[in-house]
């Protein structure tokens, strides 16, 4: 999948941004930097070269869906997203009151051509194609591939991969997804193969499978807008090259380095990883299969 999707809304929990500071580090480091330009020799407002002196300028769509962002207010720090761009500005030294959301079409933040923002953060996955016409910081969020289900199956209640055993599973075929079902649950059963998700989704709402594994911003938006009492049963771990997100920033932008470095500090003491699993886990309902 190439993002974006619209997710309908799931509910929100406020976070504290200035706890994450302390966070411990992430067991794991999954995620490759994107090459970028090196930051600059001062990465601080005083030095930064942004559209307003001393402000940080930041775009996403509207409406600003869940549980990237919470009750269509990017402002209000509440949602992955949200979260994470106020951690990136309080890395280069802005405070939340110098940080100014504006309002961007997904489509015109990865065209070619000058900037209404410094930054956008909206579920953009990282592509060469894409790299043409804009700058990509580090990535802050690899896809995770996702179990969905419907209400009252036998896996709605599933907490282990062990309990994912003896399902009937599908997945596109050729996707991390498959790979995902393959290499990670390991069912006893051969997986079903479908051509598209399209086919997976009606293979489970006719009852054909128990569940299906599909990335998770297609999970939210499943689940939320097209299955019937879809459920999301939870997050597995990392398999193959995952799908990349990264923050938007104009082509050859004086600000590309500096907000790489303040996406890999965000990365390397964990941070991120708390972020993810505070909105993308607990607050969304996507728990990690284990």
């Amino acid at each position: 999948m190439v993002s974006r999707f619209t997710p309908v809304a799931l509910g929100g929990a406020a976070l504290l941004l200035a706890a994450l500071t302390a966070c411990s580090p992430a067991d794991e480091d999954e995620t490759t930097s994107t090459p970028s330009a090196a930051p600059a020799a001062t990465c601080d407002p005083a030095s930064l070269k942004t559209l307003t002196a001393g402000k940080l300028t930041v775009g996403t769509d509207t409406p600003a869906y869940e549980p990237w962002y919470a009750d269509n207010k990017p402002d209000n720090g509440k949602g992955f997203e949200s979260a994470v761009a106020y951690q990136v500005a309080q890395r280069l030294g802005y405070q939340q009151t110098d940080v100014v959301w504006t309002q961007v079409g997904f489509n015109n933040a990865i065209a070619p051509g000058p900037k209404t923002f410094d930054i956008d953060i909206n579920q953009f996955s990282i592509t060469e194609e894409r790299k043409k016409a804009v700058d990509f910081s580090s990535p802050y969020y690899l896809v995770r591939q996702t179990v969905i289900t419907t209400k009252g199956s036998k896996i709605a209640g599933a907490k282990t991969l062990a309990d994912l055993k003896d399902a009937k599973l599908g997945a596109q075929v050729g996707t991390t997804s498959y790979q995902a079902v393959t290499d990670v649950i390991k069912p006893t059963g051969q997986p079903q193969v479908f051509n598209n998700n399209d086919d997976a989704k009606k293979a489970l709402e006719n009852g054909t499978v128990d569940g299906i594994v599909v990335d998770l911003p297609t999970a939210f938006y499943m689940t939320g807008a097209e299955l019937k009492d879809g459920v999301i049963v939870g997050q597995l771990s990392q398999v193959g090259v995952p799908e990349q997100f990264g923050i938007v920033l104009d082509k050859g932008s004086p600000l590309t380095g500096c907000v790489s470095k303040a996406v890999d500090q965000l990365r390397q003491d964990g941070t991120l990883a708390v972020l993810e699993k505070t909105w993308l886990a607990d607050t969304a309902g996507a728990p990690e299969l284990l």
